[in-house]
This record gives C-alpha cells, sequence and structure tokens, in this order.
C-alpha cells in the first residue's frame, strides 16, 4: 500500500511541474500578445486623433479608439498578474525561478482509444492499487477476527545443558509443554470484533469501486479534453491565419474610406482573441495529455524520459545507497 502511494505522489508531482510549467509559458505568451495589442491601439488611436483634427473622421471614432486602448491596457495588467501567480506556482513547486524557459519535449505517445486508456488505467493507477491492497487486507481481517473464535494450540520448547569440566560432569534438561486454550464465553466480544472486520471489508470493497468509477472519468475527462484542444489548435491556426488577412485589409481599406474606425478595431481585436485562444489550446493539449498518463498511472520517469536519481525505498535502508542519493542531492 506505502509504495502504491508514493508512486501515486510522485505521478503527482511530476503533473503538478508539467502543469505549473505550462503555465508560466502560456502566460508569457498572453502577456506578449496583450502588450502587442495595447502598441498596436496606441497607434490607432494617435492616427484616429489625426484624422480627427484633419476633419475625416468624427469625435465617435476617436472615443472609440481611446475606450479600446483602455480596456487593452486594463487586461494586460490582468495578463501580467496572472502571469506573476504562475511564476509564484512555479517556484513553490520546482525551487527556482521560471526564466528562460524552453519549450517542453514533445508529448509521449498516447494510446489510440479510451478503452486502451481505460484498460491500462485499471491495470496501472497508483491510487486504485493502493485501494485494492486496503480492501485485501480488510479481508484478511476478517479472517483473523474469525481465528479468535477456534481452539488456539501453543508448544512452548526448553533445552538446558550444564557441564562442569572437574568432575566430568554434564547435566541436559530438556522440556516441552503444550497448552491449548477454548473460548468458551467471550461475551461477544468476538463476536462483534467480526462484525467490525466485515464492515471495514465492505467499506474498503465500496472505495475501491468508487475509485474505479473516479479513474474512468479521469481517463473520459483527459483523453477527450486533449482531442478537443487538438481541434482547438486546429481551429484557431486557421482563424489566426485568416483574421490575419482580414486585419491588414481592414486597415488598408480605412485608408481609402471605405472602411470605419470601428471596422478595424473589431478586425483587430479578432486576430488577437485568435492568437490567444491558439496559445492557450497548445498549453490545453500538452497538459491534458499528461494528465491522462497521470489517470492511467504511467506518468513515469521512464514515460517522461528523464535522467534522475529516482528514490527507490526498497534500497534506501541501505546506508550506502541513502548517502549517495543525499550526496547527489546536496
Amino acid at each position: 500500500v506505502a509504495d502504491s502511494r508514493l508512486d501515486a505522489v510522485r505521478q503527482n508531482i511530476f503533473l503538478q511541474t508539467v502543469t505549473a510549467y505550462e503555465d508560466v509559458r502560456r502566460d508569457i505568451e498572453v502577456v506578449r500578445i496583450r502588450e502587442n495589442n495595447v502598441t498596436v491601439l496606441i497607434e490607432q488611436a494617435r492616427a484616429a486623433s489625426d484624422r480627427f483634427e484633419v476633419g475625416e473622421i468624427t469625435r465617435t471614432d476617436v472615443s472609440l479608439a481611446e475606450a479600446r486602448l483602455a480596456g487593452a491596457r486594463a487586461n494586460h495588467a490582468g495578463a501580467q498578474a496572472q502571469l506573476e501567480a504562475s511564476n509564484a506556482n512555479y517556484r513553490l513547486l520546482v525551487g527556482i525561478e521560471p526564466n528562460m524557459l524552453v519549450p517542453p519535449p514533445a508529448k509521449p505517445e498516447l494510446p489510440a482509444s479510451i478503452e486502451e486508456a481505460i484498460e491500462v488505467a485499471l491495470a496501472n493507477n497508483p491510487d486504485l492499487a493502493a485501494a485494492r491492497y486496503a480492501e485485501r487486507a480488510a479481508s484478511e481481517g476478517v479472517k483473523v477476527a474469525y481465528g479468535a473464535l477456534r481452539p488456539q494450540l501453543s508448544v512452548v520448547g526448553t533445552v538446558q545443558g550444564q557441564e562442569t569440566l572437574r568432575d566430568n560432569f554434564r547435566d541436559t534438561n530438556i522440556s516441552a509443554v503444550a497448552q491449548a486454550s477454548v473460548p468458551l464465553f467471550p461475551g461477544g466480544l468476538i463476536r462483534s470484533q467480526v462484525c467490525s472486520a466485515k464492515l471495514r471489508r465492505e467499506s474498503s470493497r465500496r472505495q475501491t469501486e468508487a475509485l474505479e468509477r473516479q479513474v474512468y472519468a479521469q481517463v473520459a475527462q483527459a483523453f477527450y479534453a486533449h482531442i478537443a484542444a487538438m481541434k482547438t489548435i486546429e481551429a484557431s491556426d486557421a482563424q489566426v491565419e485568416a483574421a490575419d488577412i482580414s486585419y491588414q485589409g481592414a486597415k488598408e481599406e480605412l485608408a481609402v474610406g471605405i472602411r470605419t474606425t470601428l471596422n478595424v478595431l473589431d478586425q483587430e481585436q479578432e486576430l488577437f482573441e485568435a492568437q490567444l485562444s491558439l496559445v492557450r489550446a497548445k498549453r490545453d493539449a500538452y497538459v491534458a495529455a499528461h494528465q491522462l498518463l497521470r489517470a492511467m498511472g504511467v506518468l513515469t520517469p521512464q514515460t517522461l524520459n528523464l535522467e534522475a536519481d529516482i528514490y527507490d525505498p526498497q534500497t534506501y535502508g541501505d546506508s550506502r545507497e541513502r548517502n549517495r542519493l543525499l550526496t547527489t542531492a546536496d
């Protein structure tokens, strides 16, 4: 049970670290996009003011540009606050500042179907394994409780020898005692202990069943979240390309008087929203893939191709192995 719980904690830490890493990278991109949006809108507001001075547009157009600029600055401030929160969470988990984060490695290979993912999860999920061990222990507890109702036989043997060198005398005593006990009047205590053990066994069985359903749900949520995120990435790529073409065309048409300032601002907003959607979808796809691996119970150093000393509880009792791990950690 303890080994399974240790494995569960280790995989949870891996998932939390991956999520924190991707959160920081996402928020850095969001801040960059928001900052670019502010820069563009400053130019738009300045251009609107200049065109108003020469009578090409109305005061309403200038107010629209200034309102969009104020909103963009507010969104930029919010994005910076979110980035600081993600940085703090990263420091909490990793212990260092998130400086110069490089793109993460490619996602590990995922199951082709949800049935395959569920099959792997039922066999490898460490939380489920711990629950099954606990259920088995509870079942053995019932047998132990029943054992108190049966007769008990114990045999105790002793051997004693005495030798005197002067007289060349040797005396040896051997004794064996057998004791038997039969519970005659337990007063209901043993029966109550048996009932209590049965209740613990039933509780463990119910907990295992509930955890199996929870694993089903976790696998399904992560599996379909990954599919949805991948489709969102594909759609957002196309949306960014189309929105950029539309925005560039709107700016040129505004210069010749075919479009209004509001049209250009709307096209610009659509472009930035498409870029934000793409950044978020990439983060969601990567995190969902690792959430699926965690639900399956295979988010291990081997799966992630990590080159590091992994704590092994079987060898930690060896003082030489313990000293080696502590030296490596230092």
